[in-house]
């Protein structure tokens, strides 16, 4: 089984100014119809129908859930997806917060979680860890990623915030280029995951506030969303599709 993970940029869409130009997001303000079409090219780069991209409506919790087929609408109220179903793209939108792609290769078991401030301090990739387990998975087998996100340089957060979520989260209180009170949210998932036992934690070293080719809530908003997408190759497919 061939796990397969894309990160999008600002660049290759059709939106107009500020969601400029591959906006994904569908909450965010963007024309409804530019959204579609942005989603559709994605779906099209990456080899599979719209209807096998499943989409999220976000709310930072720690909810999450199971998908086995294509749907028609984001899943409600939820901030992970796991599947064990080749051929379907598990899509996650972000724009300062952290994407996390979770993989088990041999058993065939993949997540896409967001998680942001509020998630990440409440859990929401632990559980989804609980998930993949259930489903087949070994934490010893899982391996992570952790996409573009707001850096520890330049997320900004008061000194009370950030000691509650270093509380919650170990390892993610940084100090911002100012000098001042910062939250690395990547390095407390990382060293989370880790400690979880997990085979290894990849990270993308782009910061979503100081580079322009991404969208950045903090930086800028309104703004449109990238999407951290994971799926696994469908087997049963002829070569080329």
């Amino acid at each position: 089984m061939r796990v397969r993970r894309v990160v999008t940029t600002r660049a290759g869409g059709v939106s107009v100014a500020p969601y400029d130009s591959f906006n994904l997001g569908d909450h965010v303000g963007d024309d409804p119809a530019a959204v579609a079409a942005n989603r559709s090219r994605l779906a099209d780069q990456i080899g599979l129908p719209p209807s096998s991209v499943v989409w999220m409506e976000q709310i930072h919790s720690r909810n999450v859930t199971v998908v086995d087929g294509p749907v028609t609408e984001p899943v409600p109220a939820t901030d992970a997806l796991v599947t064990t179903t080749p051929g379907l793209a598990l899509a996650v939108l972000s724009a300062d917060c952290v994407p996390v792609l979770l993989s088990d290769d041999e058993a065939g078991v993949i997540a896409g979680v967001h998680a942001g401030r509020v998630g990440a301090r409440i859990g929401i990739v632990r559980e989804t860890l609980k998930v993949m387990v259930e489903l087949g998975a070994r934490i010893s087998s899982i391996a992570a990623f952790l996409g573009p996100a707001a850096s520890g340089e330049q997320y900004e957060v008061p000194a009370a915030m950030q000691a509650d979520v270093e509380k919650h989260l170990p390892g993610s209180a940084s100090r911002t280029k100012k000098g001042t009170a910062g939250l690395d949210l990547r390095a407390g998932l990382r060293r989370q995951l880790l400690e979880a036992g997990v085979a290894g934690v990849a990270v993308d070293p782009r910061c979503t506030i100081s580079d322009l080719s991404l969208f950045s809530h903090r930086r800028g908003a309104p703004t449109g969303r990238l999407a951290s997408v994971i799926w696994m190759d469908d087997e049963s497919a002829p070569d080329g599709e």
